[in-house]
This record gives structure tokens, C-alpha cells and sequence, in this order.
């Protein structure tokens, strides 16, 4: 029997009192200037109005959640002009204090860049300034030891050697063939590590996967047998935009066959609702960049 089935059996039987809540450090980004002024994904249209208060609501309502159940927040201040600071995932992404930078594919979002790098290096990260086009956490998920890396909208297939050497680690590539699922976080979602016998090694994790080739499909299936697989209807929701500490796994409440399969395998789902900034092709995971290591 796998390690993989050791944690999550196939019948789902894992209960909620076997997961176990770890701790998180997100950087996160009010919404304060959060409109659709451009478009750059399939989700935007400038055509439809926004509304910047109710952006601001429902994202004070999944700083709030994050905070009660004892998780720690950090903040970039938001600069006017770049509304989709809010969507910090696309900021960077981090480990064991080893912060790489961004290098956005969309001339709209590059004024984010610099920002993130200057936050990052003032809060005791060691910076690297990326030379191939990616996005981070949009696109690089961290799953036990191994690196997920999407490409095919945003990121380039090139940065994912880059990001192999600045963190030296393996790094699995897919290919993103959806242009609703246009980032590797609004297609998967890391639920928690498990335990190999030399240490995390191996990941739980859901995903749509509608949004891959088959060649992509091919490798999640060998890597994770036991993933939970979920619907396009909750896709279509951006239900696998959440994030999770192992036990909470914050999700839409629109997502409800995720909800379900989540249950089914012992994790407490904890519905955010964050429609307003889904105009901005941005949901719970994009709002959220953890920070590993670094200063306090």
C-alpha cells in the first residue's frame, strides 16, 4: 500500500478528527482600489460594473476567517492603478524564506512586480529576481517536496527549469489547455502533506481535470491515485481556487459536490464567498500567498 493510501483511503473513511490544522503565514492585499479596467482573462469584461465596496466585504470576510482560526496574516500596502494587487498568489512564491519573484506575461500587471520583491526583501526574504515569464503561486504549487508547475496562458514552460535551480527541487510540468482555468491554482488545490518515511514527500490534492491535456492528466493520475477529482460544475465556480491548512479547506460556497467530496474525506470545508472578485478572474487562493519562513 502506497504512503497516498495510507493517508487518504480510497473509501474515503478518514474523518475529520484525523486532520489536523497547521499553522499558515498569508500575505494577503486589500481590495482597495479592486475594479475591472482591462481585460486579461475570460473572466473580466469592462462592460460589467463592479462593485470596489463589496470587493472590500467579502475579502475582509476571508481575512477574519483566516485570523479565527488562529492562522497569521501579513499585508502589502495596495497601490492605485493596479487593481489586481488584491490577487497576491500571483505575487511570488516561497520556501524556507527563499522568496522568487514574478515576471507577468500581461504588460498590465507588471507594475506589481516590483512592489512584491521590495515587500518581500524588507520582510527578511532572500529575493530572486526571475529571468523567465511565470506567476507565481498562480502557477507554482508546492505539494510535499515536489513543485507543481502549470504552463500553457501565463507561465512559461522555460521558467519551470529556473525553478527547479533557485529551489532545488523537482518540478512536474502541466499543461493548461483551458483558458477558463488560465492558472495552475484555479485547477488544483494542495490539501495537505503526508508523512513519507523521510519526511513530506507526497501530497493530497484535488483537481479539474478538464483543465489539462492528457498527457498532464496521465501524471496526476500516476502521482495521485487518491486525489479527489472534481466536477466542472464546481470548477466553473472556481472551487479548487481555496485554501487549505490540512484540515480547513476554505472554499466557495457555490462549489457543493467539492464540499461533499471534501466531507467524504474527513476535511472541514469553510465556505468564503468572494463573487465580486471573480470578475476579476481572482477567488480565495489568488487572495492568498503563503509565506514560508522569512521574518516575523
Amino acid at each position: 500500500m502506497s504512503l497516498q493510501n495510507t493517508a487518504v483511503p480510497s473509501t474515503g473513511a478518514a474523518t475529520a478528527s484525523e486532520r489536523v490544522a497547521q499553522h499558515r503565514r498569508y500575505l494577503m492585499c486589500r481590495p482597495q482600489y479592486f475594479t475591472v479596467s482591462y481585460e486579461i482573462n475570460p473572466w473580466m469584461h469592462k462592460a460589467e460594473p463592479t462593485d470596489t465596496s463589496n470587493a472590500l466585504r467579502q475579502w475582509q470576510t476571508l481575512y477574519d476567517t483566516y485570523l479565527s482560526l488562529g492562522h497569521e496574516i501579513e499585508l502589502i500596502d495596495p497601490i492605485e492603478g493596479l487593481p489586481d494587487m488584491v490577487y497576491t498568489a500571483n505575487g511570488g512564491f516561497i520556501i524556507d524564506g527563499k522568496a522568487l519573484g514574478v515576471r507577468f506575461s500581461v504588460g498590465e500587471r507588471r507594475g506589481e512586480e516590483r512592489p512584491f520583491m521590495d515587500w518581500f526583501a524588507a520582510h527578511g526574504f532572500e529575493v530572486v529576481e526571475p529571468v523567465a515569464v511565470q506567476e507565481g503561486e498562480g502557477d507554482i504549487l508546492l505539494a510535499g517536496s515536489t513543485i507543481l508547475a502549470g504552463y500553457g496562458f501565463r507561465s512559461s514552460l522555460e521558467s519551470h527549469r529556473e525553478i527547479a535551480d533557485v529551489f532545488g527541487r523537482e518540478v512536474v510540468s502541466l499543461h493548461l489547455v483551458n483558458p477558463d482555468f488560465y492558472h495552475l491554482d484555479t485547477a488544483i488545490s494542495v490539501l495537505d502533506p503526508v508523512e513519507g518515511s523521510g519526511g513530506v514527500d507526497k501530497a493530497n490534492i484535488a483537481y479539474l481535470p478538464g483543465a489539462f491535456d492528457d498527457a498532464s492528466r496521465g501524471i496526476l493520475q500516476e502521482r495521485f491515485p487518491d486525489a479527489i477529482r472534481v466536477a466542472d460544475a464546481d470548477g466553473a465556480v472556481f472551487g479548487l481556487n481555496s485554501a487549505s491548512d490540512g484540515r480547513n479547506v476554505f472554499i466557495s460556497p457555490r462549489a457543493t459536490g467539492y464540499d461533499a467530496q471534501l466531507r467524504e474525506r474527513g476535511y472541514h470545508p469553510v465556505h468564503v464567498d468572494l463573487s465580486e472578485l471573480l470578475h476579476g478572474g481572482g477567488g480565495i487562493k489568488c487572495c492568498t500567498l503563503e509565506l514560508r519562513g522569512g521574518q516575523r
